[in-house]
């Protein structure tokens, strides 16, 4: 019996690993990355303001309002400047992926 409990619990690992499933947006995939990269841009002048929205996943199981909304309503910004997003992924496991909006 304990066979087999270990090596259903070996199998669900192995699959979980194999599905990505917890990989936030990246044009880089890989075990472990982080970075920062550009999403948009306008044509306003200047930031004084920063907003952020963050949301993270582990083992599969994530929650969080990522929008830009959301980040100019946490930074206090209604005009935007432009718009970066930062992620990280840490095997499979571990994800967090934040936008970040520069603005009036």
């Amino acid at each position: 019996m304990g066979k087999i409990i270990k090596s259903l619990v070996i199998l669900f690992f192995v699959a979980a690993l194999l599905t990505g499933c917890t990989m936030a947006v990246s044009p880089i995939q890989g075990v472990i990355t982080d970075y920062k990269a550009p999403l948009t841009a306008t044509s306003n002048i200047g930031y004084s303001k920063v907003g952020t929205a963050t949301a993270t996943s582990i083992l599969g199981f994530g929650s969080g309002d990522v929008s830009i909304k959301a980040a100019m309503q946490n930074g206090g910004i209604t005009k935007i400047h432009h718009v970066d997003y930062h992620s990280t992924n840490v095997l499979w496991v571990y994800s967090k992926f934040t936008v970040i909006v520069y603005g009036e």
